[in-house]
């Protein structure tokens, strides 16, 4: 019974962890080199903006949704017409989710450390290349 106890208070205390985590760095947003802003419209038409990774692999542009909190990630699927401002400089992009070869290259070339795996509590990790739309 009292390691029974004790799991449980260690469970607790890691779930504090990966929340506290969490909500820091999606209160926070930090931004700087190697990241991005994507302008994502919800289903009411609201436009809200995100700061994440930029992941430039064979030439094309990925992000990922690599937390529990992914809202963004929603609204891409649901919306794939995004506003992408990298390099202070703002362009149209066609959101493509990716899936099989494709996903497990960028996820092989592209892992994330197991510190930050631990510290987000392992949640699944999910790509999205950023194609640019054309002027034509």
């Amino acid at each position: 019974m009292k390691a029974l106890k004790i799991a449980l208070v260690i469970a607790l205390v890691y779930a504090g962890v990966v929340a506290s985590f969490e909500s820091l760095l999606g209160y926070f947003q930090p931004a700087g080199q190697g990241t991005l802003v994507i302008s994502t419209t919800d289903a009411q038409g609201q436009s809200s903006d995100r700061v994440l990774s930029q992941i430039v692999d064979k030439g094309k542009l990925y992000v990922a949704a690599n937390h529990w909190p992914r809202s963004w990630y929603r609204q891409v699927l649901a919306r794939p017409d995004v506003r992408v401002t990298r390099e202070g400089k703002s362009d149209e992009y066609l959101a493509v989710p990716v899936t099989g070869k494709e996903h497990a290259g960028v996820d092989e070339r592209h892992g994330l450390g197991l510190v930050f795996r631990i510290l987000t509590g392992f949640p699944p990790r999910y790509f999205v290349r950023l194609d640019p739309r054309s002027d034509d």
